[in-house]
């Protein structure tokens, strides 16, 4: 009998142990839903303080060294140009020369495609230039027509724009994010006659800059405009918070 009372008491124990459990369980789950989650947006826009350009010449020759010493002086021509417009030595840098075997090739009468005999080399070489002065580089690549009117070969490229202090001013749209995310949550909790409670979670998304009231495509990885000199940047955080 003795064994049976004592059989009942601990059946009821576990059964209001049990009971505590399930309790607290439950309540521990409302508690982890009843959360609010926002994604506030930071965003700048800005004017790019570097600049980067280049272009290529080239120079054929049945002769290598004859072609060699034609491009050298095509060279001379294009430092002494850019010197001219206001160019630091210390900013043009001249790659090494490629240099490519030409052959005149053509079909035979069957249509098959012949490779023929050795038509001279070409060789090329590209001036790259680096600068702060954006707008003097900008001019520079439109009126580089200056340098093929004095009978070189060249090509140029458009400019690359990249501004220098992209650190800055991502704490500042990461500062207004949050900012922006923060007022929204406190504006639904408001309105459902809640307060907020910890913060539990913050996410920041990848910074995106692309040219202002572009059509640009944002990307998983971030996208990073470079043919404009405006840009424009913008950020993403998602903040996670406890409701009371």
């Amino acid at each position: 009998m003795n064994k049976n009372i004592i059989a009942v008491a601990v059946g009821a124990l576990g059964f209001v142990l049990g009971l505590g459990f399930l309790g607290n369980a439950i309540k521990n789950r409302n508690k982890s839903e009843n959360t609010i989650s926002v994604t506030g947006l930071g965003t700048k826009q800005f004017i790019s303080d570097l600049i980067t350009w280049s272009g290529s010449f080239s120079k054929n020759n049945f002769d290598l060294k004859s072609a060699y010493d034609g491009l050298a002086q095509d060279r001379k021509v294009i430092n002494d140009y850019l010197l001219s417009k206001g160019i630091k030595q210390s900013e043009i840098v001249f790659s090494s020369v490629d240099i490519q075997k030409q052959f005149r090739s053509y079909n035979d009468t069957n249509g098959n495609y012949v490779q023929g005999e050795f038509s001279g080399y070409n060789l090329t070489q590209t001036v790259s230039i680096e600068s702060k002065e954006v707008g003097k580089i900008e001019n520079l690549s439109r009126n580089i027509t200056e340098i093929i009117n004095r009978g070189i070969e060249f090509t140029s490229s458009s400019p690359s724009y990249f501004y220098t202090k992209l650190a800055t001013v991502k704490q500042e749209m990461i500062a207004s994010a949050t900012k922006d995310a923060k007022e929204r949550a406190e504006k639904i909790a408001e309105n459902s006659g809640s307060s907020l409670g910890n913060l539990k979670k913050a996410t920041m998304g990848v910074i995106q800059i692309t040219a202002p009231n572009s059509n640009e495509d944002y990307s998983y990885g971030g996208t990073f405009n470079t043919s404009s000199k405006e840009k424009e940047a913008s950020i993403t955080i998602k903040l996670e918070y406890e409701v009371n």
